[in-house]
C-alpha cells in the first residue's frame, strides 16, 4: 500500500502542475495578443522610415555624412543582448545568451566586447564577465517609446565620443507565437546604402537634406531599438504561450500513465488479499 500511496501523491503533484502551467498558457496567450498587435503595427512605420532615410542618404555627398555614420577602426563592441526578465520560456532566453557568446568568441573575438543587458537573463549570464555597462531590466516594468529613447540616445552617445566602434543587437524577432527568430542588427555606425536607393520623384526640400537626414537619423535609431525590444516582448510571450501548452500536455500524458499504473497496482494488491483470503479459507476447511 505504500506504492500506491507514493503513486498518489505524484499523481496530486503532477495535476498541481498541469493547473500551473495551463494558467500560464493562458496568461501569457493574452499578453501575447496585445504585444503582437503592437509589433504588427509599428513595423510598417519603422520599415517607411528606414527607405525615406536611405533614399534621402543616397542622394547626399559623402562630405555630409551624418556623426552616426562614421566607420572606425573597430577596436571596442557593445553587444546590447534583449531577454526577458523571466524563465519557463524554451529555449527564448539561452539562444539570445547563445548568439552573444559566438559573436564574442568569433566574430569579435580580437576585439574588446561590453554587454548592454536588457533584461534579467542577460544581466545573469553576463554579470560574471565583469563587461556589463549597465543593467535595463526595470524597462519591462513601462515599456514605452520615451524610456527606450532615453537608452538610445544613451548609446548614441557613446559611439560619438568614440567609446565604442561598434554597437550591434540581439534580439528574438517574432514571426509567429511558435517560431522566434534571433536577429543580430547593426545599431552603429549606420550601415552604408546598398546598391542604389535613389528616388526618381523630384522634391523640395525644406529645409536642406543634410538638415532632414541630421533630424531623421535619431529618430530613426530610436525607433529601431524600441522595435527589437517589442519584437522581442511579443517573441516572449509566444514562446512562453508553447512551453506551457507543450508542458500542459506531457503532464496530461504523465499524469494518464500514473493514473494507469495506479489502478494496475490497486488491481494486483485487491488480488493479493482476495488470494489471501481465499487460501487462508480453505486452510481452516482442510
Amino acid at each position: 500500500m505504500a506504492n500506491l500511496k507514493e503513486i498518489r501523491n505524484r499523481i496530486s503533484s503532477v495535476s498541481s502542475t498541469m493547473q500551473i502551467t495551463s494558467a500560464m498558457k493562458m496568461v501569457s496567450a493574452a499578453k501575447l495578443k496585445k504585444a503582437q498587435d503592437a509589433i504588427t503595427a509599428m513595423r510598417p512605420y519603422s520599415t517607411k522610415l528606414t527607405e525615406l532615410l536611405q533614399s534621402l542618404s543616397a542622394t547626399l555627398d559623402e562630405d555630409s555624412g551624418s556623426k552616426y555614420s562614421v566607420q572606425r577602426e573597430v577596436k571596442n563592441v557593445l553587444i546590447v543582448a534583449i531577454t526577458s526578465n523571466r524563465g519557463l520560456a524554451g529555449a527564448f532566453n539561452s539562444n539570445i545568451i547563445k548568439e552573444v557568446h559566438r559573436l564574442t568568441g568569433t566574430t569579435y573575438a580580437n576585439q574588446e566586447v561590453s554587454y548592454l543587458a536588457i533584461g534579467k537573463k542577460a544581466n545573469d549570464a553576463f554579470k560574471k564577465t565583469n563587461k556589463v555597462i549597465a543593467n535595463k531590466s526595470d524597462l519591462y516594468d513601462d515599456l514605452t517609446f520615451d524610456n527606450v529613447a532615453e537608452i538610445a540616445e544613451m548609446l548614441m552617445d557613446k559611439f560619438t565620443s568614440g567609446e565604442y566602434d561598434k554597437i550591434e543587437i540581439v534580439y528574438n524577432h517574432f514571426k509567429n507565437a511558435a517560431t522566434q527568430l534571433v536577429i543580430t542588427e547593426q545599431f552603429l555606425p549606420i550601415k552604408p546604402v546598398e546598391g542604389d536607393v535613389v528616388s526618381n520623384t523630384d522634391y523640395i526640400f525644406e529645409p536642406s537634406k543634410e538638415e532632414i537626414v541630421e533630424a531623421l537619423i535619431p529618430k530613426a535609431l530610436k525607433t529601431q531599438l524600441y522595435k527589437g525590444i517589442r519584437d522581442s516582448f511579443a517573441s516572449e510571450h509566444g514562446a512562453r504561450m508553447t512551453a506551457m501548452h507543450k508542458a500542459t500536455d506531457n503532464a496530461t500524458e504523465l499524469r494518464d500513465q500514473l493514473k494507469l499504473t495506479y489502478n494496475k497496482a490497486r488491481q494486483a494488491a485487491i488480488t493479493n488479499e482476495i488470494l489471501e483470503i481465499v487460501g487462508g479459507a480453505e486452510a481452516l476447511n482442510n
